[in-house]
């Protein structure tokens, strides 16, 4: 029998499986085992209703990566989101705020502002701003809560600006990396004047339309190969606590105590989905249990904790951003809660 090539030999050594692609053909393997083995049936209809509930803000997140990608300047994001400023910190959490897309949806957004030079303390305070500070959230958790959905929103505001402060202190003791995307912009750089010159001279029509859906497109494949596999590992994680996991045990043990808020947190960094999808289960807690601070908390673990941010982070941003990213937050979370639950009933 005659030996394999050498350039097959080296091929077969040198490939490895795409992430994107493995995770997808698991989800689809579990799933048509559903419709075979009874015990995978509420693991199916939970994943399906979780990708009822976010796939527009994936989508969504993805699209507008995109259009970063390919319109907006590298210069344009440096100049805003990378001064050792407090003034970036509070645009970050600004432009969160600005952002009506879930978790799922703003983390595309977050490495596409990384890559375009944000930095690092300005990438976790947008991240950490935008699922439960953005306009749309507020709207659902007022609807929900009253008033204290507003307090709800302003303290995740508070953690948010407070990691990002600690962050820049991290930064520049060198503890966690810094962005070497990010372009040294001079002083005198004008955003407003480059966004003038490049609109007065853009010409509308088919040839500059066509070539600007390919540069979007780029952008977007390039984007959901980074981020769309943790989503759907997410999802997977979280489809199978769902399921197997009795509802009862939820309400039975976030009660208002330290304890409560501890599992609470446990609970929420596993069962996380989506910022829309989890305000009505936060609610339902509140209304059960009456701890405003373990409905904040549940809430604020799907960022703080969720294994989809801080693998996203460790992957694209850096290992010691992702590892600081719950050691900060943790505690401002749960010390947060336990004021909540005990001064607001």
């Amino acid at each position: 029998m005659s030996e394999m090539p050498d350039c097959c030999q080296n091929k077969i050594k040198g490939w490895r499986p795409n992430k994107l692609f493995l995770i997808t053909v698991l989800i689809f393997t579990l799933i048509l085992c559903s419709y075979f083995f009874p015990p995978l049936l509420p693991f199916r209809k939970i994943l399906f209703q979780y990708f009822k509930s976010i796939w527009w803000a994936v989508v969504l997140g993805l699209f507008l990566g995109g259009l970063i990608d390919y319109y907006v300047p590298r210069e344009y994001i440096s100049k805003i989101l990378s001064r050792k400023s407090w003034r970036t910190i509070l645009s970050a959490v600004l432009l969160g705020f600005l952002m009506s897309a879930c978790s799922h949806g703003i983390l595309a957004l977050s490495i596409q502002l990384h890559k375009k030079g944000a930095s690092n303390p300005a990438v976790v305070s947008f991240l950490l701003a935008s699922p439960w500070a953005n306009l749309a959230v507020t709207m659902m958790l007022v609807s929900l809560f009253g008033f204290k959905g507003i307090l709800i929103v302003l303290a995740a505001m508070l953690v948010a600006i407070n990691t990002g402060f600690i962050f820049m202190w991290l930064e520049k003791k060198g503890l966690i990396e810094t962005n070497k995307s990010t372009l040294e912009v001079p002083a005198a750089y004008s955003i407003k004047k480059d966004f003038y010159l490049r609109t007065k001279n853009y010409k509308f029509n088919r040839a500059t339309l066509k070539q600007d859906f390919k540069g979007i497109a780029k952008g977007l494949i390039m984007l959901s190969q980074m981020v769309l596999w943790w989503i759907l590992f997410g999802m997977l994680l979280a489809s199978l606590a769902g399921a197997f996991i009795p509802a009862h045990f939820f309400h039975k043990f976030m009660n208002a105590t330290f304890t409560g808020l501890i599992l609470t947190l446990a609970l929420a960094t596993v069962i996380e989905v989506c910022s829309e999808g989890s305000s009505p289960l936060a609610f339902e807690i509140y209304r059960q249990s009456g701890a405003l601070g373990n409905s904040f908390t549940f809430l604020m673990a799907g960022v703080v904790t969720d294994y989809t941010e801080i693998g996203l982070l460790w992957s694209n941003v850096g290992r010691k951003v992702a590892l600081w990213l719950p050691a900060v937050t943790v505690p401002q979370v749960l010390l947060l809660g336990y004021i909540f639950n005990l001064f607001i009933k």
